[in-house]
């Protein structure tokens, strides 16, 4: 941890045995103790003990219910069944959710998104999202817009009668460097900003800052889609191409993976030339929104946005439909290609244009077939959400962890 990053924020002082305990819980709950015993290899007394503590400090609580775990589990997993132990029955745990909230931002080009969670990353009933839009893109500006989205927030958090969030999480689409933004391309900033340090100033609450993309992992690893999974892979696309990887428990990490790597690995020898200036042609950039609406333009022989493509192709306009179609098979390709090099047990695709996917799922999986071995398994694949709010759950899943694991 380096200086600039001072995290007094804990949900308790505890031993890593104790933590991890805590974090399954989170994750995998309502689970049982005997299962958490059986996870970690500890005995009974052990996790019995941990559990006492837990319970004290207000960290989990018991469901009453039997003992029947009805969360995801790890993968490949299974509890064996109590034979011959005597004693009461046990009850489930869950962690105590409501006891602790915190705030995701998610800052875009043009604006930010923020929600209150609980400790389960969970809005409460009723709650919506805020948006602001940035007037001033400056570092100093978008810590503005950030404090403001914070104090909404924590007005949330009044009117539901929760506790006051005790973390802020923020996710930006940037490289980072021991927690200082580097570069943000899409904040045109050039220079290096410590934008966590100057929100943590703004708002009074401990603030930690992750890269968009690896935040949205950490949450789908540990609240969503991905519960349970020990390797997947997250596809985005939009604005952008983004990929990234969770591998036993975390997201895998390297200096240069928010340079964009996947975005221009080759998925068709005759598409459209890199909207990025870089010549060559078929990239994943392709993909993107902007791209696409070029390529539609050519095709039509006007101008046209990418919204418009979209809903000619929902209107079942020719050129746009076999555009759909096109764009969806390389998405495929693409899919095919990251399950060959990654093996990993399902991809996810994300994005705020995910959603077209959705609408032409054969040539998705013709993409995925072309570059697969005949003989090798089926890729698992899933369309997840793609609005603007999962992205901030996934910047305060981040504040979740560090308040929870304390790393």
């Amino acid at each position: 941890m380096t200086d600039h990053e001072t995290y007094a924020a804990q949900w308790f002082d505890g031993s890593p045995a104790m933590r991890r305990i805590a974090a399954d819980i989170l994750e995998y709950g309502p689970i049982a103790r005997t299962t958490l015993a059986q996870m970690h290899d500890l005995s009974a007394g052990t996790v019995s003990r941990i559990i006492a503590d837990l319970m004290h400090l207000g960290v989990v609580r018991e469901t009453g219910d039997d003992d029947t775990s009805t969360g995801h589990l790890p993968y490949g997993f299974e509890p064996k069944k109590r034979t011959g132990e005597r004693g009461r029955p046990q009850s489930a745990l869950v962690a105590n959710a409501d006891a602790r909230t915190f705030i995701g931002v998610k800052i875009r080009g043009d604006g930010a998104t923020a929600v209150l969670v609980n400790a389960q990353c969970q809005s409460p009933d009723g709650a919506i999202s805020h948006v602001m839009a940035f007037d001033d893109r400056t570092p100093a500006g978008v810590t503005d817009v950030v404090a403001r989205l914070v104090e909404q927030c924590r007005a949330d958090a009044h009117e539901f009668d929760l506790p006051e969030p005790c973390m802020v999480g923020l996710g930006i689409g940037a490289h980072i460097t021991d927690g200082v933004v580097d570069e943000a391309t899409f904040l045109s900033w050039i220079e290096p900003c410590d934008l966590s340090a100057m929100v943590r100033a703004a708002t009074g609450l401990d603030t930690v800052m992750n890269n968009d993309l690896d935040a949205l992992l950490m949450y789908e690893h540990w609240f969503g889609a991905g519960v349970g999974l020990p390797r997947f892979a997250l596809l985005t696309i939009g604005t952008g191409i983004g990929y990234g990887l969770v591998e036993d428990g975390r997201v895998v990490d390297h200096a240069d993976k928010t340079f964009g790597l996947a975005g221009h690995l080759l998925i068709d020898p005759d598409g459209p030339r890199c909207f990025r200036g870089c010549g060559h042609r078929g990239c994943a950039q392709c993909l993107t929104n902007d791209s696409l609406a070029d390529e539609y333009s050519q095709i039509m022989g006007t101008v046209k946005s990418f919204d418009d493509y979209v809903r000619d192709a929902c209107n079942g306009v020719p050129q746009a439909k076999r555009l759909l179609m096109r764009e969806c098979y390389r998405l495929g390709v693409m899919i095919g290609l990251v399950a060959n090099l990654t093996m990993p047990i399902k991809v996810f695709v994300a994005g705020e244009s995910a959603y077209v996917a959705g609408m032409e799922i054969e040539s998705v999986r013709q993409g995925i077939a072309e570059y697969r071995p005949s003989r090798a398994a089926a890729v698992p694949f899933e369309i997840l959400g793609s609005d603007w709010e999962r992205w901030a759950q996934g910047a305060a899943a981040c504040a979740i962890r560090r308040y929870v694991l304390g790393e």
